[in-house]
Order: C-alpha cells, then structure tokens, then sequence
C-alpha cells in the first residue's frame, strides 16, 4: 500500500544557523521526511545577513523571513501582520500540513493561528516543561492554551512532558502523541582510542544559565575535585552563570583542572565528548535532554538530575540519576566513577543506534499526519466557539481575535485572490534519488 505524500511546512523561531535541541530536531526530522519523498519546507525569522530563501541538505528549502529576532532568539509578536506572509508561503508550496515548534516560539504560534482559520491542518511539537505558578509560565500556558484550542494533533517528548501540555492547555489526551527525539548516530561515534582511566575527565556541555543547573555546578565541581585528585571537567557553553563557574576555579584555585571552553559548535560537540569519560547533566527542568543521547551515543557514563523526563531517556545500567542537590549529585559522580571499569563505549553506541532513529521518529510522525488529515472540517462557528472556554475574558479575547484574523484572510482573498499568487515548482535533485540516499544513511 503506498503511503500518502505530504507537502509539510515546519515553522518555529529555533533553525539553523542557531544551535539548541529544537533546531536539530526541526532538521533532522525534515531530512527523513525527505528521503520518504514527502516535500518539506521551513519558516523560521531571519538571522543576521541570513534573509529570504535558503537550500539545505537534500533540497530542504527554508524561508528565513525578514523579521529580527526580538528577545531570546524569538521574533516580535505581530499577530495579524504577519498573515499576508504566512498564507503566500501555504499558496505557494501547495502544503498540506503545518507544523509548528516550541511553545514559546511566537511565529510557531501566529502560523499556527493563521493557518488553522485557512482551513489547513496543524500539528505541535511541545520541546519544554513549563510551572504553573511563576508570572512568565501563567502567561505562556494561557497562550498555549489558546494555540491548542483548535489544533488537529500534538506531539509531546516524553511521557512527563505530554502530562504537563495536556494539564497547562486542556487538550484532550487522546490527541497528543510521545515520539521522543533520536540522534544521529553516525555523526556521533566513540573514539577509535579510548582516553586513558589514569585521569578521570567529566564534560559538561550546557548553555550555562538558572535552568540548566549552572547554580548545581558551581558547588558540584569543587567537592568532586576535593575528593577526587584525578579528576578533571570540561565545561563546554556560554551563558550568563559563566562568571560564576569562572569565578569558583579562581576561589577554588582549579585552573588547571576544569577547563572553560565557551560555546561549542555542534559539528565539534563529539570532539569534545570523545576526551572525556562521564557526562554530567545538571538541568533543573527538562523535557527531554539531546544532550545525554548524544554523549551516550559516544559511549560516555552519564549522571544526570532526576528531572522532567529525564528518567524516560536511558535505560538504567547506562545513566545515573541523582537529585538537583550538590550532595546528591557528588556521590552519584562517586559512583560512576566506581562503575566506569565495567563500561563498554562500542556496545553503548550500538545499543544507542536500536534505541533511538531518526527515520523511526520520522515514520512516527507520519502516523500523527495521518490521523491530523482525519480530522473532521468544522465551521467557523464550531471552531472559535471552542476558544470561548479559555478563560472568562481570555476567552472572548481569542474569540474577538480569530474572528478579526478570518475577516483579514477574507480581505486578503479579495485583494489577491489564491490563483494570483505564483506556486512553486518542486526542487528535483537529480544525481541521487531518496532510496540511494536513505539506502546510504542507513
């Protein structure tokens, strides 16, 4: 039986050339869809010098619209300017499917918006956990709220995380989906010639910042090495908790034993990974952590805080977990040490590969595609009375707002009608067809 073919746009704030978890995930999973002959493209807000249409591996297409990003890499919230663009982009490509990034991605959310009151279907990844009582999460899980009052299907994970959008946003269970992430095994390999054991090397690589634990590592690292005379870190990551890091090894006296290597490229993250021995993971929230599949992936012990789902990643002879407290984490570094003679990077790796894969996650995913293009129309009626549940005046807000974002489309319609705007011919590349390629990958 052959499977339907899709025409996908993902949007979200996080792409290329920014690095974090999202992005590569965005990428990965557009690369897979790819070779399974689905068409791809991606929306994301321009970085730098970097504007307008870009090709990437594969024939990926992106569009980096002209729009600066505004604070922590997000662009500015516009909601109805930024419909003329998002619909021109829908026409154009012929797509059937929008999916969005990150719940606190504003272009995720204003795309997602936009398309669902064109009639398209939408699915959401959420990446993140996020509280229940701090101003900053009270206002996003209300904005969430209101992106999932009509999406057609979400994605979570982990199991922690699909507990925590279902109970910030209402959504239904029933339409929210846990693929976890994956990662490319062939990229990150161990070592040929392992580091010798005479010198114990932990890594640390983390943007240094409040939720990521730098707080953690900066009481952690100096009993570690009290304790421990072999034992040496590498911190890679930048962030505003770098001075204090900075700060500890020269209170500390530790210059020669923990070593500050600012941010790391992510082509570089395995040469880095590959020179230790044990990776700590310090986060104090976390949906699900790239980070520690990766440097599993290159055979290295990891110790990680028991948060988030965090606990789902690895099985247990391959990650130690301890509390978000300096004391715990200590004597879980203790132990790993004590476990490292018996660790065995080649078969970590393998078990790493039949564990998690990028074209499992892919063919996952379209499962989710599938059951979204299932979904029932509805009327405009039926579809903004549900925003009318949100909140006795958050819900007549989003009520006013998406029936002035369909009266805008409607404008729209008739200042330039569907069949004016120009569709796109599909990028053919061909010198390697999908299964050559996906034959090689694998």
């Amino acid at each position: 039986m052959d499977r339907k073919k899709y025409r996908i746009m993902m949007v979200s704030d996080f792409f290329y050339p920014n690095f974090g978890g999202v992005e590569n995930h965005i990428y990965y999973l557009s690369q897979c869809l790819l070779k399974l002959e689905h068409k791809v493209v991606v929306v994301t807000h321009a970085y730098g010098n970097r504007s307008g249409v870009r090709y990437m591996t594969g024939g990926l297409k992106v569009y980096y619209v002209p729009w600066r990003p505004f604070v922590m890499q997000n662009s500015f919230p516009t909601l109805f300017p930024s419909l003329p663009i998002i619909r021109t982009i829908l026409i154009r490509e012929r797509i059937t499917i929008v999916h969005g990034h990150q719940a606190f991605s504003t272009l995720c959310h204003e795309a997602l918006m936009h398309s669902r009151t064109m009639g398209y279907r939408v699915v959401f990844t959420d990446h993140s956990l996020y509280g229940f009582s701090d101003a900053g999460s009270i206002h996003m899980n209300k904005v969430l709220q209101f992106t999932l009052a009509d999406v057609s299907q979400a994605i979570c994970v982990s199991h922690t995380s699909k507990e925590n959008t279902v109970l910030r946003s209402g959504l239904p269970p029933e339409k929210v989906f846990v693929i976890p992430n994956a990662v490319d095994t062939a990229m990150f390999k161990p070592a040929v010639v392992q580091p010798s054991r005479s010198e114990i090397v932990i890594v640390v690589i983390s943007r240094l910042v409040y939720r990521k634990g730098a707080d953690l590592l900066v009481e952690v690292i100096p009993d570690v090495c009290r304790l421990h005379p072999n034992v040496r870190f590498i911190v890679g990551g930048d962030g505003p908790k770098r001075v204090w890091l900075e700060e500890m090894r020269e209170k500390h006296s530790l210059q020669d034993r923990v070593e500050m290597l600012g941010a790391v490229p992510h082509a570089q993250v395995r040469s880095v990974l590959i020179s230790g021995h044990i990776f700590l993971n310090s986060s104090l929230t976390e949906a699900f952590c790239i980070a520690i599949l990766e440097a599993a992936s290159c055979g290295l012990l990891t110790v990680s805080t028991r948060v988030g789902g965090v606990p789902e990643v690895l099985p247990d002879d391959m990650i130690i977990l301890a509390e978000p407290d300096p004391g715990d984490m200590v004597l879980a570094i203790e132990r790993a040490i004590s476990m490292l003679p018996k660790v065995d990077p080649q078969v970590m790796h393998h078990r790493m590969r039949e564990l998690y894969n990028w074209h499992d996650v892919a063919k996952r995913t379209e499962i989710v595609y599938d059951r979204a293009l299932k979904c029932p129309n509805q009327n405009l009626f039926e579809r903004v009375s549900r925003y009318l549940y949100c909140g006795v005046w958050a819900g007549k807000l989003f009520f006013v707002v998406m029936i002035v974002d369909f009266l805008f489309w409607r404008l729209l319609e008739l200042w330039q009608p569907a069949e004016d705007i120009e569709e796109m011919p599909d990028l053919t590349l061909p010198h390697i067809s999908n299964k050559e390629t996906l034959q090689k990958t694998e």
